[in-house]
């Protein structure tokens, strides 16, 4: 996850790994590279379920860092600036709670009080201690927030809250003077907007295609999202398991959330991240296959696409419904060759190449593909110079009797 340190010009990324560490990263323009600037060893017995890392979440004005295991553990770390502005990073502090599933976290905006992270979770021990099975059948999923509090250096479980219904994704709500706060729970059929105080939940079917051809009991679940914000407004781009993008908007009353609209983007293929640049561009890391870059020709504000909104009647159950179509709001830049994933592999000489070829089934589905792999590095052409005659060899010349060889001097 990338970070800027609060009132710092430069951004780090901060890589976290499943098997027990952190990386921060400094991009090094005159190498064009990643520097390494701090790692953080604090898991030594390999990849497992209580070693933090699978869970990275980083506080928005980038004072703190916390990273989570699958079970259990969750460490934050502090960060700072010490009298040559250079980035420093404290110890861990410690967030751990026994019998605990994670789902996923955040970090959430809150302007420049104490850094808070919301997490989804579950307690289980009553799960455990339970042969009959029924507690797993009830046990209700939390979201939990934990405050980092900076005066005395220690993490409390601030707040939870019992969830209707399973959630698989938080979306951080802008904060401070450029938002609301609070985050977007997305669960199975339904986005919920949530806050502290006395703002009320509200809760908003996820639209379904029309006609669609898959099972209609199916759930619909967001798989990725990516937040664009400026000075004046902000907006976020959530991905379905399809491929469907919709833009997703709040009205707002004063610092209070009144709706939440839901608008069809556009459809590209289902992402494991996305990320919107401040340019106009969308990078879509594709699950399977190449990853695409599409610019954003049109932001969906004035086209004819119905708006589907949270204060629309609806019964329980009932969604709204939407039309797919082609690409309209989206124009298709560039393209990364992807193999992910390889399905098969064969390695030959097919082609009485004397070395032989990688022949690979990738990808899944309709972006399906069949590969050849050919071993060498890219020639790019510099120039081209007509010759006369018909010339049978070349070589190169030195500059002098003494000197190396001439880099540009050939002799036909």
């Amino acid at each position: 996850m990338p970070f800027r340190l609060t009132g710092g010009g430069k951004d780090y990324i901060v890589v976290g790994s499943d098997s027990g560490r952190i990386v921060i990263l400094e991009y090094n323009t005159s190498k064009n590279c990643f520097d390494k600037v701090h790692q953080e060893t604090f898991g030594k017995s390999g990849c497992r379920r209580i070693v933090p890392g699978q869970y990275l979440a980083m506080d928005p004005k980038g004072r703190a860092v916390m990273i989570g295991a699958c079970e259990k553990q969750k460490l934050v770390y502090i960060l700072n600036r010490d009298a040559q502005a250079r980035l420093t990073i404290s110890s861990p502090l410690e967030a751990h709670k026994a019998n605990t599933i994670v789902f996923h976290m955040v970090g959430v905006d809150v302007g420049f009080e104490n850094p808070t992270f919301a997490c989804l979770e579950i307690d289980y021990e009553e799960c455990d201690n339970d042969p009959s099975g029924e507690s797993a059948q009830k046990v209700q999923q939390l979201l939990t927030y934990y405050e980092l509090d900076l005066g005395l250096n220690h993490v409390v479980r601030k707040y939870s809250e019992p969830l209707e219904e399973h959630a698989n994704m938080l979306i951080a709500v802008p904060g401070g003077t450029e938002g609301p706060s609070g985050v977007l729970i997305c669960s199975e059929n339904y986005l919920t907007y949530k806050n502290f105080g006395d703002q009320p939940d509200i809760r908003c079917p996820i639209p379904r295609r029309r006609h669609d051809l898959d099972d209609p009991e199916r759930g619909m679940i967001f798989v990725c999202s990516a937040t664009h914000k400026t000075k004046s407004m902000f907006f976020f781009l959530a991905q379905t398991e399809q491929g469907d993008i919709f833009k997703i908007t709040l009205e707002t009353d004063e610092d209070m959330v009144t709706e939440v609209k839901l608008k069809y983007f556009d459809t590209v293929p289902v992402c494991s991240s996305l990320c919107v640049l401040k340019t106009g561009f969308l990078f879509c890391a594709a699950e399977f296959a190449n990853h695409y870059l599409y610019q954003i020709a049109h932001l969906g504000d004035d086209d004819d696409e119905p708006e589907f909104s949270s204060s629309m009647p609806l019964e329980e159950g009932v969604t709204f419904f939407f039309d797919p179509r082609a690409l309209r709001n989206l124009v298709l830049v560039d393209e990364l060759d992807s193999l992910a994933p390889i399905m098969s592999c064969q390695i030959a000489d097919l082609a009485n190449e004397d070395t032989p070829q990688l022949y690979t089934v990738c990808g899944r589905g309709p972006r399906s593909t069949f590969r050849v792999l050919r071993h060498g590095l890219e020639v790019s052409e510099m120039a081209v110079s007509e010759l006369p005659g018909n010339p049978n060899a070349v070589w190169t010349v030195k500059r002098n009797t003494e000197g190396a060889m001439r880099a540009n001097g050939q002799m036909l």
